[in-house]
């Protein structure tokens, strides 16, 4: 993977973290669908803008204790190629990007199955803020304010039967919105998959908006995976597809380098990337510079262990990048 100098979004399309951080009463995201009411949860101080203390980490994993990513960073600083292969690409060329109207197909092993629109999605579950570790396989990880709804929740409705043992999303692959994919690094549309198991798991989530506000197209509007304990690309952008299967999903990073990218990826900073090692990341949160942020340790299913380690008992972790 690529890792360029990031260009930042223009300031006046961002929106003063100070205004987000210091709410402390019922917000509304328009996302195409009846707005959602969003408890906000309790800062601390803050220096520049940016909280010096979020409250404590939560026992179940919903919150966490330290300082958030900016606003600025987090939509200026990713990876999505199919807009591109620069950190920048996305917040320049994701524009082309069209959410509205938009729609999930549900497939497989399920009782509830068919074309959903995003509208009918939202209101399978109550929406919720969840403040989620992001850590990419690259060794730079984000602390960021998600909104959106639990996985499992929205899965249930869909009734899956006892042969549904994976679920596996696929991303929108539309050349005339996304233009990267010409350039063929994978083999499109991009695909991703969980066990049922980890699908269901508390802290797997939908994220319709981070900061308050609807989720950029960069960021992967209208509807993203986020699995915290895993790198980052499992979390899977602009879903269009969602199929309940009973084998183990075909997906693009392990398709294209299995070597390098397992099936299930959970952060591990005992198991190196064969380029580079994982025991460390580039912490961008605060004002910190993207390319000279502060390198931390890197820990165990991104912090998570003790929400979700069980799931994996008895299994060779190394084995099973």
């Amino acid at each position: 993977m690529l890792i360029r100098p990031p260009a930042d979004i223009p300031e006046s399309q961002v929106t003063p973290e100070s205004v987000y951080l210091s709410r402390r009463k019922l917000i509304g995201v328009a996302l195409s669908a009846p707005m959602l009411a969003l408890a906000a949860c309790s800062r601390g101080e803050e220096k520049d803008g940016v909280p010096t203390q979020v409250v404590a980490d939560s026992p179940d994993g919903f919150r966490s204790g330290e300082e958030l990513t900016r606003l600025q960073d987090v939509t200026s600083y990713n990876n999505f190629y199919e807009f591109g292969l620069g950190k920048g690409d996305p917040s320049r060329q994701a524009g082309s990007l069209r959410t509205q109207p938009w729609s999930v197909t549900v497939a497989g092993h399920a009782e509830v199955t068919g074309r959903f629109t995003l509208e009918d999605v939202l209101k399978l579950a109550p929406a919720s803020e969840r403040i989620y570790r992001l850590r990419c396989v690259e060794g730079w990880s984000m602390v960021i304010p998600w909104l959106g709804l639990p996985l499992a929740a929205v899965l249930q409705h869909f009734k899956p039967t006892s042969r549904a043992k994976f679920v596996a999303f696929t991303t929108l692959a539309d050349i005339e919105q996304m233009p990267a994919l010409a350039d063929g690094v994978l083999d499109w549309p991009y695909k991703e998959g969980l066990r049922i198991d980890e699908a269901m798991h508390p802290l797997a989530f939908l994220a319709t908006g981070l900061y308050g506000k609807a989720l950029p197209n960069q960021n992967g509007a209208p509807l993203r995976l986020v699995v915290p304990w895993k790198y980052g690309f499992k979390s899977i952008k602009s879903i269009v597809a969602i199929e309940f299967t009973e084998t183990m999903p075909t997906t693009s990073w392990n398709a294209s380098a299995p070597d390098e990218y397992g099936f299930y990826s959970n952060v591990n900073p005992d198991v190196a990337h064969p380029r580079w090692s994982q025991k460390s990341e580039r912490r961008i949160a605060g004002t910190a510079s993207k390319l000279f942020a502060e390198r931390i340790p890197t820990r165990p299913f991104n912090g998570y262990a003790a929400q979700v380690a069980s799931l994996y008992a008895g299994m060779n972790l190394r084995q099973w990048f």
